[in-house]
């Protein structure tokens, strides 16, 4: 008897002690607590507590079952009844770049008047030293001033003086003031690359104006010939963006490559982080060619030097890496987006066939994703049929890997059903949100209400991610994007989707999470807050799911976490907002504006 019950002992005690072993390892290492949790599951689960341990998820549910899951170490915060999402992934945003001249420039993202944005451009002015520039490069419209109008010209010059001053729309058309007309030796008799201009007024002198006739290359000149900042202040320049970002609840961005961007040099400031070890967000990137002519030649050296998945040494774990090639693959087969201007023709290109079909059979001959730029439904026809004849020709190859159509605005039901069967995605972005007035003034507002498609595509079956275009086509704000996905409006208010094309506000959520995570091919991994999944994820400053639709563009995140770990915290969480440097140069506009304006 004593035997068994000494027996009996031993075995209570073995099974109390991997009990105990087991408590160990599932407790959390954070906890929140008292939220709103948006799990973005399939079922759409909404629960009130998140565990995460490793990086990762471990559990949600009710508050009362995941404190069981603390320990002495666990970090416990209280939501205090706030909602938390998925962190926001950005299909398409123009990371790398945004931060290399964040730094540098004044945004006007946000700004609610000319009259402000005005004042802005002379404060800037007055302390730009001597050498460099004041520019306003992109990411707002027109019409989210009170004024719905551009600056004029006079009023530019007189806000900026003597100081070169650069003031860009979109990719449709930009302004040099006076100075700038100087300094760059730009006069009357100045020839502006083809499928762009000058502007003249009635006297014969320039205006200052630059016009894209839809072709950018004027605007990307110029912005290329600025003076530029030096390593030390474009990493410095890319931390400051990537916390900008994480204010937004961004913890993903696939970056799209870009004009005057070119692999490895001017991607430094990034690098740097990410060798670190101290990327806050999450980011993949595809390679774009620079220039005409040399495309091949530059996707052969990359495609030689580089695997996917990797950064030449640095492979983290889905935190900085190699995607594929685009947006652009060949720049004769580029159709620009500029809605001031008439739509560009493939046509007018007779080699844009042929290149085309050379970088695709090279893509899918070294198994490299892509992603393609296509605004036109015209243009994507096109494109298609060399993406299935480089396919059949390959044995399938080509699409057997990711690959997607940025864009696509005015894509027709037909090459849906193309896109379907070739297993190919869709990123779509908010450009018309910052150009839909102009949309509509050219093609009509019959044609903008579906422009982009994007119910048909999702009930098409076709994977969906959402994004911006940021930082020159649009803000990199996502929410402003998500009022439009929501709303149909653009930032100025007005009314471009029917109600078929809107989306609730549950499918636009899932669009700029798990939507985009399958564009990089990480829809396993993150998107959602279920079990095991990248413990990536933001608490809102308001309740994204009941504020009152016009309220959705002014949500921030009040505290953002990646991998785990709290990259942004603001008002109850401000003390646990990271350090950053200092801001440099001193002349930043950043260093005194910061970067969105809610004002």
């Amino acid at each position: 008897m004593k035997q068994f019950i000494l027996l009996f002992i031993m075995v209570v005690a073995f099974v109390s002690c991997k009990e105990e072993q087991k408590t160990n390892t599932e407790s959390a290492d954070l906890i929140v607590t008292n939220a709103k949790v948006a799990v973005m599951d399939i079922n759409r689960t909404i629960t009130e507590a998140i565990a995460i341990k490793d990086g990762k998820v471990l559990k949600t549910g009710t508050t009362e079952e995941i404190l069981k899951l603390k320990s002495d170490s666990t970090k416990v915060i209280d939501a205090k009844g706030r909602t938390l999402i998925p962190g926001l992934n950005d299909s398409h945003l123009h990371l790398t770049r945004g931060g290399r001249f964040y730094n540098a420039e004044l945004r006007w993202d946000g700004v609610k008047t000319l009259k402000r944005a005005l004042e802005m451009l002379k404060e800037q002015a007055e302390r730009t030293p001597e050498g460099q520039w004041v520019r306003v490069i992109g990411g707002w419209s027109p019409y989210q001033f009170e004024e719905n109008r551009f600056p004029t010209p006079e009023e530019i010059n007189e806000a900026t003086g003597d100081v070169p001053t650069y003031v860009l729309y979109l990719y449709s058309r930009g302004w040099l003031n006076q100075a700038a007309l100087n300094t760059l030796n730009i006069d009357e008799n100045s020839k502006a690359p083809e499928g762009s201009s000058y502007e003249k007024g009635p006297d014969g002198k320039l205006t200052g104006v630059l016009l894209a006739e839809p072709n950018p290359g004027l605007l990307y000149a110029r912005i290329g010939s600025l003076p530029p900042l030096n390593e030390e202040e474009m990493i410095n320049g890319s931390i400051h963006f990537y916390r900008e970002l994480n204010r937004f609840g961004l913890t993903s961005g696939i970056d799209a490559g870009g004009g005057g961007h070119k692999f490895p040099k001017d991607y430094v400031g990034t690098k740097a982080i990410a060798e670190k070890g101290e990327m806050p967000i999450r980011l993949s990137y595809y390679l774009f060619p620079q220039n005409q002519g040399d495309e091949y030649a530059e996707f052969q050296e990359w495609m030689a030097n580089n695997k996917i998945g990797q950064n030449g040494e640095i492979h983290l774990d889905h935190g900085y890496e190699l995607e594929g090639g685009g947006e652009f693959l060949a720049w004769s087969a580029g159709d620009f987006e500029n809605f001031l201007a008439p739509q560009p023709m493939l046509e007018d290109r007779p080699t844009w066939r042929e290149d085309l079909k050379k970088i695709l059979t090279l893509h899918a001959d070294n198994g490299w994703p892509f992603r393609i730029h296509a605004t036109y439904g015209e243009t994507i026809e096109h494109f298609l049929d060399v993406i299935e004849e480089v396919n059949k020709e390959t044995n399938g190859k080509l699409t057997s890997n990711r690959w997607l159509i940025d864009h696509a605005e005015t894509i027709k039901d037909a090459e849906l059903k193309r896109i379907n069967a070739l297993n190919g995605g869709i990123a779509i972005q908010a450009r018309m949100a910052y150009a839909g007035e102009y949309f509509v003034e050219r093609y009509g507002a019959e044609k903008a209400k579906q422009a982009p498609p994007v119910k048909k595509m999702m009930d098409a079956g076709i994977p969906v991610g959402a994004g911006t275009d940021g930082t020159r086509v649009a803000s990199y704000n996502p929410w402003p994007a998500l009022y439009w996905l929501v709303s149909g409006k653009t930032v100025g208010g007005l009314q471009l989707a029917e109600p078929s094309n809107k989306l609730t506000r549950e499918e636009a959520l899932y669009l700029y999470t798990n939507g985009s995570a399958w564009m990089s091919k990480e829809e396993d991994v993150k998107g959602t807050l279920e079990d095991g999944m990248y413990a990536d994820f933001a608490i809102l400053s308001d309740d994204y799911f009941t504020v009152p639709e016009e309220q959705i563009s002014s949500l921030e995140a009040v505290l953002t976490v990646v991998d785990g770990k709290v990259v942004y915290g603001s008002k109850d969480y401000q003390e646990m907002n990271p350090p950053l440097p200092t801001i440099i140069p001193d002349w930043s506009p950043i260093k005194y504006y910061g970067g969105y304006q809610n004002k």
